[in-house]
């Protein structure tokens, strides 16, 4: 028995079967034409999107169907003529209806419906906007250019053949009195396999060129509020240059600081909505390479057409964008001068109130120091009375000293030794406070 490696005794990456999982997340399915699609896609993010999940499982449980795993992404059932196949991605969910519409003719094609079909989509109803509604029919026309001109309008028709050369996809993308976007498939000769790649990857043409141009919408809401903003920046710094002083650069920095404010809560709204457009334009366009060979005579490839809309509507996105990030940086860089200024003018306030303090103390000091002259006089004075009564009461006692000559001889002694300790007092204070600039000399 030859001994086999057992991958177990590794300890595997935490995300190791997700990223390995990722390549088949969503496989094509495969199709046999002639068939009809329905293809829809809901707006649904957070508890829109939770809500119509619940709603999908609810569908499949009322008629004995699988429901979608917790985590799965994709899921496929059979419920009766119909596949329908749903994807729920990071803004919107997709339902995907298919079936064989054996009974109709080629020109009742794209208006009839199932009618067990019929009722199914109206049962599965969703909380999430809807953004894309698109009939798709798949037929085996050897004239797939006079079948598309019977279908389309001339004047947008677009049209190209696979690489294969065994396909042929056509679309006037309008939506038709019914809310329905209409693209004719002509096989010529697609496997099954080709065929359900060919379809789903010219739904997620027609689904995500919707989303990309979204951003448009973004760009042209939010563009005279750039130019605005833009204007008022102007303004401020014109103000900013005659303008002086502290409360008038508070009052300006106020206005400029609301300006900001008021121009981050639209950028940062716009954000999201500038980067998926980006991305969805991506995606159409390396779907586009993907399926797209020659062209057909006469008519625009779906490159060549949508190119001529969408590629100007990314550009206008990409500008509004940069715009954003420029006047983003100019009202920064306004708000950085306009906090120097302010910090430079309470600085000098700042500077002249220290002065003023500092004047005030000299002057302080300097009415102490005639204050405590004076004192030195009126203590003095004291000193030298009580003095006088302890020289007249000696002299009462009959001890022979003169009153008043001793009186008169103490006064300059008492004065002396008054001053001299004030003075020594006050010298040891300034010496403590440190201001050797103010002396009572």
């Amino acid at each position: 028995m030859v001994d086999e490696l057992d991958l177990r005794t590794f300890t595997p990456h935490p995300q190791r079967d997700a990223v390995l999982r990722e390549v088949h997340a969503r496989p094509f399915t495969r199709l046999v034409s002639p068939f009809s699609v329905i293809h829809f896609a809901f707006l649904a993010q957070g508890e829109a999107a939770t809500s119509d999940r619940c709603r999908f499982i609810d569908f499949c449980l009322e008629r004995n169907l699988t429901p979608p795993e917790q985590s799965a992404k994709l899921h496929q059932i059979v419920i009766g003529p119909a596949t329908l196949r749903w994807e729920q991605h990071s803004e919107f969910t997709t339902f995907t209806w298919i079936w064989t519409n054996a009974n109709c003719s080629a020109a009742d094609q794209f208006d009839k419906v199932d009618g067990t079909v019929r009722s199914l989509i109206r049962a599965l109803r969703q909380t999430g906007q809807l953004l894309v509604a698109i009939r798709l029919e798949v037929e085996r026309d050897s004239s797939p250019t006079r079948r598309a001109e019977q279908i389309f309008d001339k004047n947008s028709l677009a049209m190209v053949v696979t690489k294969s050369g065994t396909g042929v996809a056509a679309s006037d993308f309008r939506v038709d009195e019914k809310g329905f976007t209409k693209i004719l498939v002509c096989d010529l000769g697609l496997t099954s396999h080709d065929l359900g790649a060919l379809v789903q990857r010219l739904l997620e043409i027609e689904t995500y060129r919707p989303l990309a141009l979204l951003g448009l919408s973004a760009a042209l809401e939010l563009a005279p509020s750039v130019d605005r903003i833009d204007r008022r920046l102007v303004e401020a710094l014109e103000k900013m240059q005659s303008g002086e002083g502290l409360q008038f650069n508070n009052h300006l920095l106020a206005e400029l600081t609301a300006l900001a404010a008021s121009f981050e809560r639209g950028a940062t709204g716009s954000l999201f909505r500038f980067g998926a457009s980006r991305a969805y334009y991506e995606l159409v366009q390396s779907r586009l390479s993907i399926i797209e060979g020659n062209d057909v005579s006469g008519y625009p490839t779906w490159s060549s057409f949508l190119a001529r809309r969408m590629a100007p509507a990314m550009r206008t996105c990409a500008t509004v964008e940069d715009r954003q990030a420029t006047l983003s940086v100019k009202l920064a860089r306004a708000a950085d001068l306009l906090r120097t200024r302010v910090d430079v003018e309470i600085e000098r306030q700042n500077r002249d109130l220290l002065q003023a303090i500092n004047e005030r103390a000299r002057q302080q000091l300097r009415l102490q120091c005639t204050v405590e002259g004076l004192s030195v006089g009126a203590i003095g004075y004291y000193v030298v009375s009580l003095f006088s009564y302890l020289a007249k009461g000696a002299h009462d006692v009959g001890l022979r000293v003169e009153p008043s000559f001793l009186t008169a001889a103490f006064v300059p002694i008492a004065v002396g030794v008054i001053w001299l300790v004030s003075y020594n007092v006050r010298k040891r204070h300034l010496k403590h406070n440190d201001e050797p600039s103010v002396t009572c000399d």
